[in-house]
């Protein structure tokens, strides 16, 4: 599963695989309300290794992609990539993205050995616009038309399964709005 076999995943070696899952419900703003969008995804995460940052921070890195399509018309409506990261001294969980709206998000949390009922890896991440730890950047357009100010995000996962949950609260058509995108996967 892993190429890196001596690398300290912690809880991100849960990820490592490729998932899908056709339970998705992604809520969205629309200038008189809301869309109301179900999808089926597939996510592949890949093992990077470990990284150094200045030489002094040790970090494990999974990088993946996510695909999301609509279940009413089979389109690609959401492309995302990005870097899961973990910093076993500091036990901090890092989620670094990109999606091709000229958007992008770091965010992060602590780790500390949290699971569910099932034993299964709880991961708990945040970041807000400005924020000068956990941040949100994008474009001039994106800052005055559709505001990305906060997201947040919790996966669970293990056993092969993994569900997550994630808002994000976006300025857009003269108000904020809360964005969300849930999901059940199961890995391959």
């Amino acid at each position: 599963m892993t190429n890196y076999p001596d690398v300290d995943y912690g809880p991100l070696k849960q990820l490592l695989g490729t998932w899908k899952g056709d339970q998705g419900v992604d809520i969205a703003p629309e200038p008189d309300g809301e869309e109301n969008n179900p999808y089926y995804e597939t996510i592949i995460y890949e093992d990077v290794g470990d990284l150094a940052n200045a030489e002094e921070q040790k970090l494990a890195a999974v990088h993946y992609r996510q695909i999301v399509r609509r279940k009413s018309n089979d389109d690609v409506f959401h492309d995302q990539t990005g870097y899961w990261i973990w910093d076993a001294e500091s036990k901090t969980v890092m989620h670094s993205f990109v999606i091709p709206r000229a958007v992008s998000v770091v965010a992060g949390g602590k780790y500390n050995g949290e699971v569910d009922a099932e034993g299964r890896v709880v991961l708990e991440l945040t970041a807000k616009i400005g924020d000068p730890e956990w941040s949100i950047v994008q474009s001039p357009f994106m800052t005055k038309k559709a505001s990305s100010m906060e997201f947040s995000q919790k996966v669970i996962v293990g056993s092969g399964k993994m569900n997550y949950s994630q808002t994000t609260w976006v300025d857009i058509y003269g108000k904020k709005f809360e964005h969300t995108d849930d999901n059940e996967l199961s890995r391959e």
